[in-house]
């Protein structure tokens, strides 16, 4: 449950950002408004550490030179491309249908992660995933009072599809510092994007903007972004993905607020379609028996039926605590999700 809460609380955060960036784009453009949310992250997340070093006792295992090639893709598509062509479609679209529409993230990297990195999933989670890119395609096809033009649509979904290929990836890193990992990607994100806007002659935003920016950003971006990749860890991109599809309907409830919009029959029938998806796939459960192959890896944890390994003198095994350790092979039964721990063969 506590990776659920780190997912549930990364889609909060997330979720709030789309409607809230909406206000903020009839006052700057795209890449201006991406760059500011990711520098707030950045700066935010610099904070979190300077705090988190000074109160707690756990060390999280560092990065290391072979994870930087990973951390360049992640930083590429989930912290430029995918920001850009989601508040591009923003402007495009109302923000309560960008909100809805957010909900393709979690098929997309549900797919990804099944198809290609071999999570497991039932057949209760591939209908839920079909049934939330259902209801996305209808509020492609049918705007009604929501105003969602298909470019709009599609480049949010092509931004959902950036996020689920950089979920999958993150996943591979997560057993790092994730603080360290989102504060580098937010700012790599920023700066590369400010570079960008100001390199084709976008003006500055006025102080008032850019300041909502950096705030909204360092709690909607940076929070989320550390949250998401302690629930990655702990539950696998497939299920991780459950629990933040619900970030999109948080941002439909705040957009009904700000802007004050009545969804239409087709919406009514979308947002249902959704949320019946996203409940399916937060009740998905899987327990069976199962095999561990020894492994070696380095990662913060504490002693607990997959980590019963000696230590050195001085290391304390009660506190939790990160370095390189040997897990025996071991097979047993328990409820259990994708995480790095579980990548066994599933049979049928």
């Amino acid at each position: 449950m506590i990776g659920a809460g780190y997912g549930l609380g990364a889609a909060a955060l997330f979720g709030a950002s789309a409607p809230l960036s909406k206000l903020l784009l009839g006052h700057a453009g795209p890449l201006i408004v991406s760059a500011f949310l990711y520098l707030g992250a950045a700066a935010g997340l610099f904070i979190l550490q300077r705090v988190s070093s000074r109160v707690s006792i756990a060390k999280e295992a560092a990065l290391r030179g072979r994870d930087f090639a990973l951390l360049s893709a992640i930083t590429i598509l989930g912290g430029i491309a995918g920001p850009i062509l989601m508040l591009y479609g923003l402007t495009r679209v109302s923000a309560l249908a960008g909100s809805l529409a957010l909900n393709l993230e979690a098929p997309f990297t549900i797919i990804i992660a099944v198809v290609l990195f071999r999570e497991y999933l039932g057949s209760r989670a591939i209908l839920a995933a079909l049934l939330i890119i259902g209801g996305t395609i209808l509020l492609g096809w049918a705007p009604g009072s929501l105003r969602a033009d298909s470019l709009g649509i599609g480049s949010i979904a092509a931004a959902c599809l950036c996020w689920g290929i950089d979920n999958n990836l993150t996943q591979r890193l997560s057993l790092r510092d994730p603080a360290a990992i989102a504060t580098i990607k937010a700012a790599v994100a920023g700066l590369t994007t400010l570079t960008i806007a100001f390199a084709i002659g976008m003006p500055s935003p006025g102080i008032g903007i850019g300041l909502a920016a950096l705030a909204i950003g360092s709690v909607c971006y940076g929070l989320s972004l550390y949250l998401d990749v302690l629930a990655l860890r702990m539950l696998g991109a497939a299920r991780e993905a459950a629990y933040f599809a619900s970030a999109p309907f948080i941002g439909a409830i705040l957009s009904l607020a700000i802007f004050r919009m009545l969804p239409g029959t087709a919406e009514w029938i979308a947002a249902a379609s959704m949320a019946i998806g996203v409940a399916l796939l937060i009740r998905e459960n899987h327990n069976h028996a199962h095999v561990h192959d020894e492994l070696v890896h380095d990662h913060l944890h504490y002693h607990d039926r997959h980590h019963l390994h000696a230590h050195l003198a001085g290391e304390s095994p009660h506190e939790p605590h990160a370095h390189p350790h040997r897990h025996s092979a071991l097979r047993h039964a328990h409820p259990h999700v994708s995480d790095l721990h579980h990548r066994h063969p599933h049979g049928g």
